[in-house]
């Protein structure tokens, strides 16, 4: 697939919708495949977003009705040597993983196919809504290739070395409702509904406390990593640390005073 944009047309585009950032992969003529300009745009906004206090949780969906990232662009990759190869997935890599640890909420909402680098894109997030016409796979092997934005460790994580090795080794393409009976998905919805409903949940953790949302990501991503007690450890400190800040009493004075929080992020 080959982009029908000039380079100096955005393929990422960033949309504010009050405290939420609505982030849309725009190739949808390319069923919005992943190219080094959505990469380097992507990690721009994700950089922009991380800086901004304003925004306080991300949506991120692809152009059109067809695709969320139908993957990574084919035809840009084919002549690659393996030095190219090598630095392709390491850019990618690590553009996924600034977006995996941006301190915000991030939401995939998965419109269509989300394949390859899409599906790998989408498992960067902190969770995934679906709609019911989404396609989710790793088919890279079909290809003769391997993922290459860590699909293979990603998708291990979530599911499991088995179920895994079945979606990654067959190459098959899965269904949304396949996705959610594995954990790949959490919720599906109807596609007329899919958006609005990420965006909703979006704006519901925009409005919690920004400082806990931040540590709370942390202790999710970071604690699987250590031993239990560690991991415990780590919680009983995030949560001490937590009473030095003004978002901890204006929380608690808001819930015995039965008013909505004004959370400032301090």
């Amino acid at each position: 697939m080959s982009s029908s944009a000039a380079p100096s047309d955005p393929v990422v585009l960033l949309e504010r919708r009050g405290a939420v950032a609505l982030l849309q992969i725009a190739r949808p003529k390319a069923l919005n495949a992943i190219n080094q300009q959505v990469l380097t745009e992507l990690s721009a906004w994700v950089t922009e977003i991380a800086a901004d206090p304003s925004l306080r949780a991300v949506v991120l969906t692809g152009a059109g009705d067809r695709a969320f990232v139908a993957g990574a662009d084919i035809a840009a990759m084919q002549h690659m040597n393996s030095a190219q190869a090598q630095a392709f997935s390491e850019y990618g890599s690590a553009v996924m993983q600034q977006l995996a640890d941006l301190p915000k909420p991030v939401i995939a909402a998965v419109n269509g196919f989300a394949l390859g680098g899409g599906c790998e894109l989408a498992l960067s997030c902190d969770m995934i809504l679906a709609s019911t016409r989404a396609k989710f796979g790793l088919p890279e092997v079909t290809l003769g290739v391997v993922p290459g934005f860590g699909g293979t460790q990603k998708l291990t994580r979530q599911i499991g070395r088995m179920a895994a090795n079945r979606w990654i080794l067959s190459g098959d393409v899965f269904s949304a409702e396949d996705a959610l009976r594995v954990g790949v998905a959490q919720e599906l919805f109807p596609p007329e509904e899919l958006l609005d409903k990420a965006l909703a949940l979006a704006e519901r953790m925009a409005s919690r406390g920004p400082l806990a949302l931040a540590a709370v990501k942390h202790l999710v991503d970071r604690g699987g990593d250590v031993p239990m007690p560690a991991a415990m450890a780590m919680e009983a400190k995030a949560f001490g640390d937590i009473f030095a800040t003004a978002d901890q009493k204006e929380g608690m004075a808001a819930f015995l005073a039965k008013r909505p929080a004004e959370f400032r992020g301090e």
